[in-house]
């Protein structure tokens, strides 16, 4: 499916947005109607949105002040706004059909799924200390500089678990040599490329982190073992 369907041309979106509401009013009149799945509520915001979308560029057609310009510029915005969620609401299913899609100048979905490959690379981070009883990941990135895949290499789920005595916050506590981020008992999944933990209360305890890249599908890579990291990753707090 196209990423933007909506054209970028006010006269080609001017027409295209009144074309959308008289195939809507169609397809919802008659006796029965073809589409009874829209309730009048939101037809009508959407055709109020075309009424004063077209009467604020009807403005601009001619020599106009840059207040008309920008009251354009804003209905078309608010406009959009409204046309998005009502297409993915009421005109992404039946008895909406892919033909009426096509009349309407809205894409369909590619009806061939592409698979989402599974993770290959491993992860890796640069541990710093930006603060009493605070941890960072900076620079989480494919070991050894390998290029990510936006799809496998979705998101980064970090493994973490901390020695000491359990308490209300951190219940459950490393006991022994962790392996694995499957021997660490809290995770978090993050897309960003640095997180920041805070540890408070934890001081003179150790903490652990293991990482691994997920896909968009939620399958998991290789975990970066602990013990590699026990240097690095493994410090008092």
């Amino acid at each position: 499916m196209a990423k933007n369907y909506i054209p970028a041309r006010d006269a080609d979106f001017d027409g295209w947005f009144t074309l959308l509401n008289q195939y809507v009013t169609e397809k919802c009149g008659g006796e029965p109607p073809a589409w009874n799945h829209i309730p009048q509520a939101p037809r009508t915001e959407l055709l109020n949105a075309c009424t004063a979308w077209h009467a604020g560029y009807s403005l601009t057609l001619k020599p106009c002040t840059s207040q008309e310009r920008a009251e354009k510029r804003r209905l078309r915005k608010a406009a959009e706004q409204m046309i998005r969620p009502f297409v993915n609401q009421y005109l992404r299913y039946l008895p909406v059909t892919e033909e009426d899609r096509d009349n309407m100048g809205i894409p369909n979905h590619d009806s061939v799924s592409t698979p989402v490959p599974d993770p290959e690379n491993q992860v890796e981070a640069d541990l710093t200390f930006p603060g009493i009883h605070l941890v960072e990941l900076q620079k989480i990135r494919p070991v050894s500089g390998a290029g990510p895949d936006e799809r496998s290499d979705y998101g980064v789920r970090i493994y973490y678990g901390l020695s000491g005595a359990p308490t209300e916050t951190y219940r459950f506590r490393v006991t022994g040599e962790p392996k694995s981020g499957k021997d660490l008992a809290y995770s978090l999944f993050t897309k960003r490329k640095k997180e920041r933990f805070d540890f408070d209360g934890e001081s003179g305890n150790r903490v652990y982190f293991s990482l691994r890249y997920e896909n968009s599908k939620g399958k998991a890579g290789h975990c970066q073992q602990v013990s590699k990291w026990h240097d690095s990753l493994q410090s008092t707090v």
